[in-house]
């Protein structure tokens, strides 16, 4: 392929990366499972070792197919590299320890996913990391909780699970007049829904388990750096620490990516057509999907995202128990956390992925307890409502 990065991005999901192995021909990137790499003499291992050849030496340095993911995800991105990770959470922890130091402030979206807020309330404050909360689907308050030591301005657009977007060209223009970075979890919008660099982003980060792995099958995570010099950074830290990525796994995510345009483009058709079945249906108290008329940033939706994604949350009539009820009978969606797979999830945020925020900062961050998060799958839609009919039924 002659230059990849002219390609729309549907073409570049399947091509990016994707280079035909010279010594065999093989179309499929090869699994290199090594641990080390063999020199051709002590100069080669020196220069490597040095710099001056890019050559591979050990795999928690750099390997064949890691970099070959690598490098797709950063082409989809627009960023300059990227850093694949072990787990979602490896991710998110090379750009905490990346950026902050003793004394540092991070502004942070208060629905942020469970153990990314624990994590730095719980950990990183033993440092002397101390971080701020908001609801950053209103720049005002972003502004608001920006101090002189703030370095980091980290959002989750849409967030999880409440489905509040952030506005992030106003974001960044209020993060970099103080001097802050700003990194954005793109997990739920992924590459072909949003474009955070784009829009003036300096760091996108995602976890890989969810849509750009796609079969609920692999942990992992990446973090894409728009500037050399941070991405310099960043890469430093992450092979240093090691929190980096195997090469099977490597290829099993990388295999995944290659569908992402299909299965997204499924997933998401059927999570506007049951969004409007729940809209619609008279046990349900009100709904959050970003394509809905209703969403109350449905105007920023259309400006900053191609689509509203396939995650959906809502609240049924009769507060928890009616929920649990509801979670309890389905009998095609599967009642498990994560999403972005194939099959249809659904989960209880309050009481699963987000029980280690204490309940006040839950309810602060309207993570209520009758919140239901359904993360729609590639299923027949019509199938879909159907069992969410009989679910609700039964409430």
């Amino acid at each position: 392929m002659a230059d990849v990065k002219k390609l729309r991005i549907a073409s570049r999901i399947i091509h990016s990366g994707q280079h035909t192995c010279p010594l065999t021909g093989a179309v499929a990137t090869p699994i290199y499972q090594t641990s080390t790499f063999a020199f051709k003499d002590t100069d080669e291992g020196a220069a490597r070792f040095g710099g001056t050849d890019p050559g591979y030496k050990y795999t928690r340095l750099g390997n064949p197919t890691v970099a070959a993911l690598e490098e797709c995800i950063a082409d989809l991105e627009g960023g300059c590299g990227a850093m694949a990770a072990s787990t979602g959470m490896a991710a998110v922890n090379t750009v905490y320890f990346s950026l902050l130091g003793a004394g540092a402030h991070i502004v942070g979206t208060d629905a942020l996913y469970g153990a990314s807020r624990m994590i730095l309330e719980k950990e990183y404050s033993r440092f002397g990391v101390t971080g701020t909360f908001v609801d950053t689907s209103d720049p005002a308050n972003v502004e608001k909780a920006m101090r002189p030591e703030t370095k980091l301005v980290y959002l989750e657009t849409p967030a999880n699970p409440t489905l509040k977007l952030c506005d992030i060209e106003a974001i960044v223009k209020i993060a970099h007049g103080r001097g802050a970075l700003v990194a954005v979890d793109n997990t739920f919008a992924t590459p072909l829904l949003q474009q955070p660099l784009a829009l003036g982003a300096d760091v996108v980060l995602h976890s890989m388990t969810k849509f750009l792995n796609g079969h609920s099958d692999v942990v992992a995570g990446i973090v894409v750096a728009k500037d050399p010099a941070l991405y310099a950074r960043l890469r430093s830290v992450h092979v240093n620490v090691g929190p980096t990525m195997d090469p099977h796994q490597a290829w099993l995510v990388f295999r995944g990516v290659k569908t992402l345009g299909l299965r997204l483009e499924k997933a998401q058709s059927n999570a506007l057509e049951v969004a409007q079945f729940l809209e619609a249906h008279p046990k349900v108290s009100w709904i959050r999907y970003p394509y809905l008329p209703s969403h109350p940033q449905y105007a920023l939706a259309r400006r900053q995202m191609a689509g509203g994604g396939a995650i959906i949350s809502f609240g049924v009539k009769g507060g928890l128990e009616a929920g649990r009820t509801l979670m309890n009978s389905v009998r095609l969606a599967t009642l498990a956390v994560s999403l972005g797979g194939i099959e249809t999830l659904i989960e209880h945020p309050a009481s699963m992925t987000h029980a280690s925020v204490p309940k006040a900062d839950r309810e602060k961050a309207e993570i209520s307890d009758d919140l239901v998060r359904i993360a729609v799958g590639c299923e027949d839609a019509a199938d879909l409502c159907e069992d969410l009919e009989q679910a609700l039924a039964r409430v």
